[in-house]
């Protein structure tokens, strides 16, 4: 039997395009008083705590949560709204970007009282930010083939593994662990449970990755028997996949997976005078990126109604990570300039997108993985 992937177009409020106004006169302010220079990828690569504790004070941080835990009580399509033109205008953001995007709803979701209470508020307030430990090495994209384990001992959990290509782990405030609390990884997704350990912590190393801009951005975090108390575990025991599956939803999904490379595409329409070529490809981006705008809004409403998006958000992450990488290659193609790291507006953005471009379809699972995902929802594999 097979299936379809609903995607239904969604036209955004007056409420929310006045929101959008604030946004951008905000970023204005910014641009103009230097706080921050457009840069592509900065959702992952450009952390900015001051900058980041600016938007909390705001309240464009945990919009969605509940004002009980610190929360504006918002919507994931006013969410929608503000992350798209903090990544359209290349912000710092990725300091809280992680917290913000999936670890705050994961920890309102399943977090015990006492975790959302300690959590919660900081995000909000950009304070609080945290890092993802899933992948592992030798793994590839299996997620389920965990090897790091969490074995139960007197007054809490004792951790030992390895995670891989970890973001923002070296200035992060605490990290999720996906990790084998029963069985073996020949059970795949059963047995897997999720752990929130605070950083710095005893028996856990984290190394740098450089990446070939010579960054740090990635990290290697080794788990060296560390112990963590019992209020650590989020969620139920052995439920670590079925929440893991949830909280992609979220990272697969946003204007993120499509947008990393809009400050250069912006950057290069502003010199697309008179060419009938470069007008030709400027216009053929444009349109697929105002149709993977609709798609991904369209997964926002699905999250402001309560319905599972996990379908539609492995689909827009395929499509929009390629869309990526064709904006970087279309503008090294035909926007006449020799790409030079740190160099002035279009030669730097397009240098710095270029060595970027070659993780934007494996970070968030792979394109292949996530397009195994959609055969099977349809019934073709």
């Amino acid at each position: 039997m097979t299936t379809t992937i609903h995607l239904p177009p969604h036209r955004l409020s007056a409420a929310s395009q006045r929101l959008r106004d604030e946004v951008r006169s905000f970023l204005d302010d910014e641009l103009e008083a230097g706080t921050f220079v457009p840069r592509c990828d900065a959702w992952m690569s450009v952390a900015d705590p001051a900058f980041s504790r600016r938007l909390g004070a705001r309240g464009w941080i945990g919009m969605t949560l509940p004002s009980a835990y610190g929360g504006h009580d918002r919507s994931p399509l006013e969410r929608f709204v503000v992350t798209e033109e903090l990544l359209a205008a290349g912000a710092p953001v990725a300091a809280h970007w992680i917290a913000d995007r999936q670890m705050a709803p994961s920890i309102l979701r399943h977090g015990c009282q006492a975790q959302r209470e300690r959590y919660l508020p900081a995000i909000a307030r950009g304070e609080c930010y945290f890092a993802i430990g899933m992948s592992e090495p030798d793994a590839g994209s299996d997620l389920a083939s965990v090897r790091t384990r969490a074995r139960q001992v007197e007054g809490g959990w004792e951790i030992t593994g390895t995670k891989v290509w970890t973001t923002g782990a070296h200035f992060a405030h605490a990290i999720v662990v996906l990790a084998r609390t029963d069985g073996s990884p020949a059970d795949r997704h059963s047995g897997l449970s999720q752990f929130i350990v605070d950083l710095p912590a005893p028996g856990v190393e984290i190394r740098p990755i450089r990446t070939i801009d010579g960054e740090h951005h990635f990290n290697e975090v080794i788990f060296d028997a560390a112990i963590v108390p019992d209020d650590s575990l989020l969620g139920e025991r052995g439920a670590g996949w079925r929440q893991v599956t949830a909280e992609l939803a979220h990272e697969r999904s946003g204007p993120e997976r499509y947008m990393s490379t809009v400050p250069l595409l912006r950057a290069w329409a502003e010199q697309v005078r008179g060419d009938v070529v470069a007008e030709r490809e400027l216009g053929g981006l444009t349109a697929r990126a105002w149709t993977l705008r609709q798609m991904s809004l369209s997964v926002a409403a699905a999250l402001a109604e309560g319905r599972p998006p996990e379908i539609a958000a492995a689909l827009v992450k395929d499509l929009g990570s390629r869309f990526e990488g064709d904006v970087v290659e279309t503008v090294r193609r035909l926007a006449g300039v020799e790409p030079r790291k740190n160099g002035p507006g279009l030669e730097g953005l397009l240098a710095e997108a270029i060595l970027h471009s070659p993780a934007f379809t494996l970070r968030g699972g792979s394109n292949e993985i996530l397009r195994s995902v959609v055969a099977r929802a349809l019934g073709v594999r």
